[in-house]
Order: C-alpha cells, then sequence, then structure tokens
C-alpha cells in the first residue's frame, strides 16, 4: 500500500478515536441539558465539561475550582473548595488504547509502520491540542502540557506496540525483521525467548484481567442490594440517573483493576488510612455513590485463597510457552509405508510430545558419549535450563510491570481530605503479580522431564526401568542381540492414533515402563513359526499315474 494512504488512513484513525471520545460525553451532557435544564441553560457551558471528561478518562488530572456561590448553596466549607480529581474512568483510555493499537496493527501491515504511528500520533496531538485550548473553564482547570502530552501518550504507545509486534511476527524486511532474524539465529532455546515472553505475557495479564472481571461481577451480584439502596437514596429524577449510570459504566474498567489488585492480595484503598485486601478490611465512611457499595464491609480470611489465581495464570503462561518450545524443536518425521491418520499431524505431534513431557529434540539417536545431537552437530541432551528460566523470569517480570501500569492508572484521587488516596497502590500489585506469577510458570517452566525416545512403531523410555537390563529366552541381555540393533537402525516413526498397538506404546511411556510393540512381537512370532516350519519340513516322492 502506497505511504501516502497509509498516512491518510492513520489520520483518520486519530480523528476518529478523538471525536468518538468527545462524542461518548458530550451526547449525554446533551441530554441532561435537554430534559434536566429544559433548554435554558448555556449550552456553550457542555463542551468544556467534555473536554474536561474526555481528559480525565485519559489520565489527565483535574484541579476543581467550586465557585463561592456554589459553596453559600450547599454549606461547603471553603477548606474543601479546591481539590484534585485524578481516579480516571479508564473506558475513555481503554477505547483510545485499542483503537491505536488496531491502527499501528494495521500500518505494519501495510508494510508503512512507522509512517502510520508517526502521522496516527502527530494528528491525535493536534487535536488534543485544540480540545485543551477550547475547552478550558474555570471549575475544572488542567495544565496545559498534561492535557496535550498525557492522551497523546495513551494514544501512542499501544500504537507503537502493536505495530512493532506485528512487525516481528509478519515482516520479512525492515529494522525489527532483522534484529528477529539475529535472534531467532541464536541456539535453540534461546532463539524463541522473546516471542514466547511475549506470549505468555500476554496470556497472563489478559487472564488477570479476566480473573478481576470475573471477581468484580460475583461482588455486583452479591452487592446488588447495596447498590439499589445507595441508588434510590441519592433521591436523582430520571435524567440524573441516567447520567450516573454511564459514569458508572465509565469506571467499570477501573473497578476491574481494583478487582485484579485484590485477587492478587494487597487490595486497594477507598480513602485514606483504608483498606480492602482479602487479609482484612478497613473502611470508614465512603462517598454516597452507588457503585462503591459493591466494597465490603469485612471479609474472610478464606479470601486468600484467591492469591491461588495468579499462580495458576503464571502456570498457564509458562504451559504456552513449554509447548511453544517443544514445537519450536519439532518431530523427526519420516516416510511411513501405510497412510498416516488425518488425525495426527506435525503440530499434534509435537503437542503429544510436550505433554508426556519430553522435547522434539530428545528423539534424535543419541551419539556415542549419550548426548542427542542435533542438525548442526550441537550437543543437547537436555533442554537449555538458562532460555526457560530467562523466559520465566521474562513472563514474571513484565507482567509485574504491566500489572504496576494498571493499578498506576487505576489509582488516584476521588476529592478533598481523606478521598484524596483511592485505588490499589503500583509497587505491592507489581510485587505480589510477579511473585505470584513466577511460581506458576516456574512449575510448568523449569520442572524436570523424563526423556524418551522413539524406536520402531513403539516409545521407548530412555531412562532406567523396571526391565532395564533384562535378556531374552536365552539369558543374553536384549542390547546384545540382533534385535536391538535391528530397532536401532530403524528409523523413527511418529505414532499412529489408529494404531492399538501404538496407543499401548504411548500407554506404557506414560507409565515409565519400557514397551514393546505389539506389531514387533507378531513379526518376531511370525518368524518364528517359519522358521519352526522350516526345521520339520522333509520329501517324499510322488508316485505318477503311468501315461496313457
Amino acid at each position: 500500500m502506497h505511504r501516502l494512504i497509509v498516512a491518510l488512513l492513520s489520520a483518520v484513525d486519530a480523528a476518529i478515536a478523538v471525536a468518538v471520545g468527545l462524542a461518548a460525553t458530550l451526547a449525554p451532557l446533551t441530554l441532561l441539558w435537554v430534559f434536566g435544564f429544559g433548554g435554558g441553560a448555556d449550552w456553550g457551558v457542555l463542551w468544556p465539561a467534555a473536554v474536561s471528561a474526555w481528559q480525565l478518562g485519559n489520565l489527565v488530572p483535574l484541579h476543581i475550582t467550586l465557585p463561592p456561590e456554589y459553596l453559600a448553596a450547599t454549606g461547603i466549607d471553603a477548606s474543601a473548595a479546591s481539590f484534585v480529581l485524578s481516579l480516571a474512568p479508564l473506558a475513555f483510555a481503554t477505547f483510545t488504547a485499542i483503537f491505536a493499537a488496531r491502527s499501528g496493527a494495521r500500518a505494519s501491515h501495510a508494510d508503512a509502520w512507522i509512517v502510520g504511528v508517526v502521522t496516527s500520533t502527530a494528528v491525535f496531538a493536534a487535536l488534543a491540542t485544540a480540545a485543551a485550548f477550547t475547552g478550558e473553564n474555570e471549575v475544572a482547570a488542567v495544565a496545559r502540557w498534561q492535557a496535550i502530552l498525557i492522551p497523546t501518550l495513551v494514544f501512542a504507545l499501544p500504537a507503537l506496540v502493536a505495530a512493532v509486534v506485528t512487525e516481528w511476527r509478519e515482516a520479512g524486511s525492515g529494522v525489527v525483521a532483522q534484529v528477529r532474524d539475529r535472534v531467532e539465529g541464536q541456539p535453540h532455546g534461546w532463539s524463541e525467548a522473546p516471542a514466547l515472553i511475549a506470549r505468555g505475557v500476554a496470556v497472563s495479564v489478559v487472564a488477570l484481567i479476566g480473573a478481576g472481571a470475573l471477581v468484580l461481577g460475583v461482588s455486583l451480584f452479591a452487592r446488588a442490594g447495596q447498590i439499589v439502596a445507595l441508588f434510590q437514596a441519592s433521591s436523582v429524577d430520571p435524567a440524573g440517573s441516567v447520567v450516573i449510570t454511564l459514569g458508572q459504566l465509565a469506571y467499570l474498567p477501573t473497578l476491574v483493576v481494583w478487582a485484579l489488585s485484590f485477587v492478587a492480595g494487597p487490595g486497594f484503598a477507598v480513602g485514606t488510612g483504608t483498606a480492602v485486601s482479602p487479609a482484612g478490611t478497613q473502611v470508614g465512611v465512603l462517598p454516597g455513590i452507588p457503585v462503591l457499595g459493591v466494597v465490603p464491609e469485612t471479609t474472610t480470611t478464606w479470601l486468600l485463597l484467591l492469591a491461588l489465581i495468579p499462580v495458576g495464570i503464571g502456570a498457564l503462561a509458562g504451559w504456552v510457552a513449554r509447548s511453544r518450545l517443544v514445537r519450536s524443536a519439532g518431530v523427526p518425521v519420516v516416510a511411513r509405508t501405510e497412510p498416516a491418520s488425518s488425525r495426527f499431524d506435525d503440530d499434534r505431534t509435537a503437542t503429544l510430545s510436550g505433554l508426556v513431557g519430553t522435547s522434539g529434540g530428545e528423539d534424535e539417536a543419541p551419539d556415542a558419549d549419550g548426548v542427542d545431537q542435533d542438525a548442526g552437530g550441537h550437543g543437547h541432551g537436555d533442554e537449555p535450563m538458562g532460555a526457560r528460566l530467562v523466559i520465566a523470569l521474562g513472563i514474571a517480570v513484565v507482567s509485574a510491570a504491566a500489572a504496576a501500569l494498571l493499578a498506576f492508572a487505576a489509582s488516584g484521587s476521588l476529592g478533598p481530605g481523606r478521598l484524596a488516596e483511592f485505588g490499589p497502590a503500583p509497587g505491592p500489585v507489581a510485587l505480589a503479580v510477579g511473585l505470584e506469577v513466577l511460581i506458576g510458570a516456574a512449575i510448568l517452566l523449569l520442572a524436570p522431564v523424563g526423556r524418551r525416545s522413539v524406536h520402531g512403531s513403539g516409545w521407548e523410555a530412555a531412562s532406567t526401568s523396571p526391565q532395564e537390563g533384562r535378556g531374552d529366552e536365552t539369558g543374553t541381555p536384549l542390547a546384545a542381540t540382533g534385535r536391538a540393533d535391528d530397532a536401532a537402525d530403524e528409523p523413527p516413526r511418529i505414532p499412529d492414533l489408529d494404531d492399538t498397538a501404538d496407543l499401548a506404546a504411548i500407554a506404557a511411556a506414560w507409565s515409565g515402563v519400557r514397551a514393546t510393540s505389539a506389531r514387533a512381537a507378531a513379526e518376531r512370532d511370525g518368524e518364528a513359526e517359519r522358521g519352526e516350519s522350516s526345521g520339520d519340513a522333509t520329501t517324499e516322492p510322488i508316485d505318477l499315474p503311468p501315461s496313457a
């Protein structure tokens, strides 16, 4: 695709991202102006309010200054007239990040990711600057550099990450492709480390967010009565109820991150000196916001078992990385004298090898020193422990960094005084998530495996088995017989799931017992029968009738 077209499409993506975010705030405010105030208020004040809400949703803190008239009408103390509102409704930032990632990936598919990312970021920055200059108001003031820089970073970073990841996976040329080719040229195991770390982090982060969403959903269902009671106590008209509901929906991603930190263990705060965690809950008087009714007054220590969820998520990420390591090692494929099952291809062979705890690289015959040789003659008797350790640490560290970033975005100030601290603390959340994910990933990535090799039509355990060293019927060890030599010379063959003998061999490999293929046994029995029959054969003369 032409670079000019890519630049135009990226500019349109940035414009849509800004327009949709501003429209999402301006539309409900317009409905409130029509049905709540009857059109009597100045419509011009809606634009600054919409811009302020969009900036807050994109992590820009607002400096609120209540006018004296409002303080006099509501009886609020003058000391609470000024405060910082920085607890962001992350629905806006989430939409911006998703739209930016989509734009960056599309630019990469068009082989012009640098042009696309730079163009879309520049257009987004220009529109954010225009919104900052036209949306100024005295009640919700912002630092102009923050109003421009922070939303631009919310857009630029996901676009850049998505473009680089797409380039790494699909590009055939360019800077990222050259770096990828150099990394993939490293010895086995190390070449897959960056991709496996990225894949494991994606699995762990998505699963952690899903766990937080699940816990939040259960809490909303269990505390629905308290939430409805707070709604009724607010005594707002239908238009006000709609606005409050939409505002709470915008804060749902923020609450998901709170639930994530609760699952991890550190929990979150709902005011200065408060804590909500599985270990205990200490809360004071909360604002009358209906969705805060989901916060429990007390907790039980049984909820500490929730920490096993991140451990399981780490194990899932480790399993995904370990299975990819096995698949990248490959399984030898040889010609077959009979058609193989269509349900058993190379990928499934590698996956099966990973499930039984072997690597495809271990299926090759060992050399004289007992060390397996790869295609280049390099010994790799075991899977590379160093690469697996780095992958496990990488998944844990990057997942902890992602959790810290989410906790930072989901925390802030909601008002003056004790309302200045809301949300999780990034440091404890990062530490807890990192340790829990590391434990789970290490269980799958660093666990020792039993080595097995493929011979003939069955799988043999390479480790010592109860039948190791047993001889044949004459007492001669199997290794000294011709059958062992013939089996060693036979090329490895992929087991067939439609073959009963192969299934029996696989089951024997699971139990760690040396298995002999039923087909090979049948062939030997047939040879023995033919030998016996040939030894007993005699010839006798046949009397032919005389010819006429």
